[in-house]
């Protein structure tokens, strides 16, 4: 029994083969995924998937790259999408600054409008950081996410800061990365944080797990994130799998 909390399925790489990608992805024990919008088109492409797959929920927000293109009506949309039932949480949503089309404060103000749109549909959400850390983390505290929690999504950074954002009430999400050999940062958080507070994804179609390195990433591919979790922390795949689907459902409210 897997949970990917994190997958593009509305992403143009599916368009040709999306059953047979979500049919792997049942055969190798995913019961459940959460499929990630984040600007206009990929949000109406993940309510249609949600309409269409029982076993498919939505996070729906606005990336920062394209914090830019976000107006105020966009805000007021996802809030009124927030209302389906099978959408179960708002992101991703946060700092990217690798990217520079968007700046830093219009990225900063589109983040704490969501997290306190989170607040007010009462959804946790899901944070993207990229080369933000310091910025993510002081906005989290000053806009109280903990209230909600949430997920640190493909987490790339350090233990302290992992444990950190345990404490606001978020969980770390660990992705195809933690696979790598030489990834020292996501193989010591998988070993240091408690499994109670480990989630695991995909982010397909990017950052697909060894030895798919390089390749089209898909859901059928998070059970080898959730063996190398396994591997690290001297557990069975059986608790990893079971933990971590047990820690997404209770998370996304899915009973």
């Amino acid at each position: 029994m897997l949970f990917d909390t994190h997958v593009h399925l509305n992403a143009e790489q599916f368009s040709e083969d999306l059953n047979e990608v979500i049919d792997r992805a049942r055969m190798e024990g995913v019961q459940y995924m959460v499929v990630v919008g984040f600007d206009r088109p990929t949000i109406i492409k993940a309510m249609e998937l949600i309409e269409e797959y029982d076993f498919i929920y939505a996070s729906i927000g606005w990336h920062p790259v394209d914090a830019i293109d976000m107006r105020d009506e966009d805000l007021e949309w996802i809030e009124e999408l927030a209302k389906h039932p099978k959408v179960v949480a708002i992101g991703e949503m946060g700092l990217d600054y690798y990217w520079d089309k968007s700046p830093k404060e219009v990225q900063q103000e589109v983040f704490r409008k969501q997290i306190q749109l989170a607040k007010k549909v009462k959804l946790p959400i899901v944070i993207h950081n990229r080369e933000a850390t310091a910025d993510i983390v002081t906005i989290l505290k000053e806009e109280n996410a903990a209230e909600v929690g949430g997920i640190m999504h493909c987490f790339s950074g350090s233990v302290e800061v992992a444990k950190e954002c345990v404490e606001m009430n978020f969980y770390i999400s660990l992705g195809g990365p933690v696979t790598f050999k030489n990834a020292k940062k996501p193989k010591e958080v998988a070993q240091e944080i408690p499994l109670k507070k480990l989630l695991i994804e995909t982010d397909c179609p990017y950052l697909a797990p060894h030895p798919y390195r390089g390749k089209r990433n898909e859901p059928s591919y998070v059970k080898l994130v959730a063996e190398q979790i396994a591997e690290l922390k001297g557990l069975s795949y059986e608790e990893v799998s079971q933990v971590t689907t047990e820690n997404a459902k209770i998370l996304f409210g899915i009973n």
